[in-house]
């Protein structure tokens, strides 16, 4: 079960329950493969509505390796999402937004 409050995102594929996070190793690949100098520009992009079907992959793949998967792009594009590309944006939204929130540091 993923926990929201330590960033996490649980995600439905082929059948099977993943908990996706962005670690700081996973956000420094999303970085590389995305060819950005930082990660605003993704996030601002999500937040315009402006993200492309790449841009949800990768940040799939780097959630899914930050929850300690060790596939690549590669085995995700004959992968059965639940709730299909729609879930797999929210899912990316979810992982951008969770990772950059400030928690309460008095609870």
């Amino acid at each position: 079960m993923a926990n929201p409050w330590t960033g996490e995102v649980a995600l439905v594929i082929d059948g099977t329950t993943h908990v996706l996070k962005l670690t700081l190793g996973a956000l420094a690949e999303l970085e590389e493969q995305l060819g950005e100098d930082t990660i605003v520009s993704l996030v601002e992009r999500f937040e315009a509505g402006r993200y492309s079907s790449r841009d949800v992959l990768a940040l799939i793949v780097a959630g899914l390796r930050g929850g300690g998967w060790t596939g690549t792009a590669q085995d995700l594009l004959s992968a059965e999402i639940q709730g299909g590309p729609m879930a797999a944006a929210q899912a990316a939204g979810q992982l951008l937004a969770r990772a950059f929130a400030i928690g309460d540091s008095t609870a």
